[in-house]
């Protein structure tokens, strides 16, 4: 195994045209639809990086900016932006295009966090990232902070952390009506 590589090694990208069968009800490409390309997209990129069989462990944020329409097509890219030990975040990026006016419009993006898997389901060593320019430091500097605050949020608000004094005044000014027994 390589001990680091560039993520140029490992971009992955694609591009499909979307179809009816893609659509929901309001006539838009589903977003069910993008986020299976989305998630396939981080497999791709997460195991050509690794050269090993990768799982999603998590998805961070997904805000769907601008819907994607029957006829457009949408192209993904992935890169990796961090490496752990067994761990990558791969960043996924969502654009849809007009194919008659040529219009693009910035649909989503996200990160994927991708663990490498052996034949018997354990987690393997990846290899380290080689960091080549201004933006790649800047995208693992933020992995690292989005990794960070994610553990603090989860033990924030884990049950047996979790302090409801502290959060009641933040409630009065939302659409909920308290009725605590």
């Amino acid at each position: 195994m390589e001990k680091f590589k560039s993520s140029k090694e490992s971009k992955v990208s694609i591009t499909e045209l979307m179809l009816p069968a893609h659509s929901n009800f309001g006539g838009k490409v589903h977003g069910g639809y993008i986020l299976n390309l989305m998630d396939q997209i981080a497999f791709a990129c997460s195991s050509k990086h690794s050269r090993s069989y990768c799982v999603t462990a998590s998805v961070n944020k997904v805000d769907f900016l601008n819907p994607i329409e029957v006829g457009e097509l949408v192209t993904l890219k992935a890169s990796i932006n961090y490496t752990g030990r067994t761990s990558m975040v791969v960043g996924v990026r969502v654009e849809s295009e007009n194919i008659t006016t040529g219009k693009k419009k910035h649909c989503n993006s996200s990160y994927f966090t991708m663990v490498a898997k052996d034949i018997d389901g354990k987690s393997l060593k990846v290899p380290g990232l080689i960091i080549e320019d201004v933006q790649s430091v800047r995208r693992f500097a933020r992995s690292i902070q989005r990794k960070s605050e994610a553990s603090s949020r989860t033990s924030r608000f884990d049950a047996s952390n979790f302090k409801v004094d502290d959060y009641l005044e933040n409630l009065k000014s939302e659409n909920v009506k308290l009725e605590l027994k």
